[in-house]
């Protein structure tokens, strides 16, 4: 993490991004590559990181800020100052592994819902960090689902479209006031 990009990992009372919820149009729309890495993109990386710390999030991506581009933070060790966040713009999954395993997540722009999804155990991913440099990454465990989670956002495709027990998962929405027919069920990757 470069020091351009540090933030403190602590909650705003007012932070600089608004999440958006499911149901929301923007949560659908397809990012667009970054061309490149500028101040801005750097600026849009920090708000990200403010906004994602405090919402007690581990991963962002931007267009759950209603930003359209291919850039996600992710963090699993929140509450350790001295670990550094991951950003990576333009993140491209490689290589998945055949076995898929089943975690339970939750979603900022679903908040207080949590379900099992299946997802490749081990990925091989290639992105840009924020100085603008390739880099390539394998990740399993919680770092995997979490970045491949955040990559569904940059094509316009939510948890929920991949829980595959849809009775629990449309009593959940429902009793969290979400709608279920903002879901779009899908198939494994």
């Amino acid at each position: 993490m470069t020091a351009e990009v540090l933030v403190e990992k602590k909650k705003l009372a007012k932070p600089p991004l608004d999440v958006h919820r499911l149901g929301d149009r923007v949560l659908r729309q397809p990012a667009k590559r970054v061309a490149k890495v500028d101040a801005e993109i750097k600026q849009i990386i920090r708000e990200m990181l403010q906004t994602m710390y405090s919402a007690d999030g581990i991963g962002l991506a931007a267009p759950q800020v209603a930003i359209p581009k291919q850039i996600i933070v992710v963090d699993c060790q929140p509450d350790e100052a001295a670990a550094a966040p991951l950003v990576l713009i333009n993140p491209s999954i490689t290589n998945t592994s055949r076995d898929l395993v089943t975690t339970q997540e939750g979603c900022l722009s679903i908040p207080g819902i949590y379900l099992d999804v299946k997802r490749p155990g081990r990925i091989e991913v290639s992105y840009k960090d924020e100085t603008g440099r390739p880099q390539r990454l394998t990740a399993d465990g919680l770092l995997a689902c979490c970045i491949q989670h955040e990559i569904d956002h940059l094509e316009g495709v939510l948890f929920v479209d991949r829980v595959d027990n849809a009775l629990l998962r449309d009593q959940e929405l429902a009793k969290h006031g979400f709608s279920t027919k903002a879901v779009k069920p899908m198939t494994q990757r």
